[in-house]
């Protein structure tokens, strides 16, 4: 599976688990992320639905992980409402993790939102991490904020109101294309 794509999220990086508004807005899920999900498909490259593969029954969490794990990239699609799932963190915490450990390729896509935003947490961002800071434990928020940070300095894609999406996809399918072999 190593040379699976982990659309992060499709995740986050990434089509998530059906979860109501996860990504903070229905549109980033179903169109943007259906249409990369397709064009990755399209074009032969093995991609991992967080909610489409898994087996019934088992565990999200331990199973999703593994298949983090075994992912050569993972395309982490960061929205204003990103850092208000507690799922989405721990996953990108993963994926950091991975990405410093073993050197997977971890490609951000800021889907209108500022990367200096997800960079230094500012804007929805700051205001959700309030909330976490009051809920979770120090290390865990931390864990998060240095993984947005992390993930806010790669290069990647980045959507405002007056780019092409299609665009931008035909360009996330080539860059990995060009990468596989």
């Amino acid at each position: 599976m190593k040379n699976q794509v982990l659309p992060e999220t499709f995740g986050s990086g990434r089509v998530g688990y059906p979860l109501p508004n996860r990504y903070g807005h229905p549109y980033t899920r179903y169109k943007f992320m259906g249409h990369l999900y397709q064009a990755l498909i399209q074009k032969g490259i093995v991609t991992f639905k967080d909610g489409e593969k898994l087996e019934r029954g088992k565990s999200i969490s331990p199973e999703l992980m593994k298949v983090i794990e075994e992912s050569k990239f993972a395309i982490v699609i960061l929205s204003e409402n990103y850092a208000s799932s507690i799922w989405c963190l721990d996953e990108l915490a993963k994926i950091i993790h991975c990405k410093n450990e073993t050197g997977m390729i971890v490609l951000p896509v800021f889907h209108y939102v500022e990367p200096s935003d997800v960079r230094k947490q500012m804007g929805t961002f700051e205001q959700t991490f309030v909330k976490h800071e009051e809920k979770e434990n120090k290390e865990r928020v931390e864990k998060w904020k240095d993984a947005l940070t992390q993930v806010g300095n790669l290069a990647g894609w980045y959507l405002k109101e007056d780019c092409s999406e299609i665009e931008n996809i035909k360009d996330i399918v080539g860059w990995i294309s060009s990468l596989e072999v």
